[in-house]
């Protein structure tokens, strides 16, 4: 499914991105006068805020699932039985703790960008703009 080679270009066009689409937010005061540059960061901030985080979660699970598919076939290649591997435990912690930080930076993410959106376009109630404030706040600190 994924190569190293294709993972590679994945990851560097996704930083690309991100990088285009964070300058392009930093002038955005500048641009906002016009409702079509409204729209077009809001896509944007879908994105980089919505798409993003979940490529990254999907990308983890993968590189997971292709790590422990390595070390269980070089332990059948060299005639290793599954009991006598140490690798399972020691790659325990470092598994969960990828998927952990994956599934915090998408919750943290989306929750901001979707009530962001939700907030802009449909309706502006209070309990969404207290809702907003305070997971924007939380997603803030947690990426500080």
């Amino acid at each position: 499914m994924f190569t190293t080679t294709r993972t590679k270009k994945a990851i560097v066009g996704l930083a690309l991105v991100a990088v285009i689409v964070g300058c392009m937010s930093a002038q955005q005061h500048h641009l906002r006068r016009h409702h079509i540059t409204f729209v077009i960061f809001e896509v944007l901030h879908f994105l980089l805020y919505v798409a993003l985080p979940v490529t990254v979660l999907v990308i983890n699970v993968v590189l997971i699932r292709e790590v422990r598919r390595a070390a269980n076939n070089a332990a059948a290649n060299l005639g290793l039985q599954q009991h006598h591997q140490s690798t399972s435990s020691n790659s325990a912690v470092p598994t969960v703790m990828l998927i952990t930080t994956s599934l915090v930076y998408v919750l943290l993410l989306e929750a901001v960008s979707i009530t962001s959106l939700i907030v802009n376009f449909l309706t502006s109630s209070v309990f969404l703009r207290k809702f907003l404030l305070i997971v924007d706040t939380l997603s803030r600190n947690v990426f500080a």
